[in-house]
């Protein structure tokens, strides 16, 4: 149908609080700097891997948690942070549904646009 092969789809989601306001989400964004923090053991670290200033990444973290009401750092100052329990939790699912969604959605996108 298309002659250009190399369309393919992105789906993008965000975990939000039922019912709240479209403030500061649990997306792509969030899930990059946990990554980070996860892998590099420092919000700062993983900041600077994005090109992001460590006070825009504190605020986005610290906007999210608030509007999550779920904490998802443990900082310990100058010796960096970690995922809490909760926050290692939430960033396992959502990078489990953003696979499975992105999985399905190149299923359903070979159906519809390269049958």
């Amino acid at each position: 149908m298309f002659e250009n092969t190399n369309l393919s789809p992105l789906v993008r989601i965000a975990i939000s609080v039922e019912g709240g306001s479209r403030g500061s989400m649990f997306g792509r964004g969030v899930a990059d700097l946990c990554l980070g923090v996860r892998e590099k053991g420092s919000l700062n670290a993983a900041a600077k891997d994005m090109h992001m200033a460590y006070s825009k990444a504190w605020r986005i973290m610290k906007d999210t948690e608030s509007t999550l009401g779920i904490r998802l750092l443990d900082r310990d100052g100058a010796h960096g942070s970690t995922l809490t329990p909760e926050g290692d939790a939430l960033l396992d699912s959502y990078l489990e549904i953003d696979r499975d969604l992105n999985e399905y959605a190149l299923k359903l996108f070979a159906q519809k646009f390269k049958a």
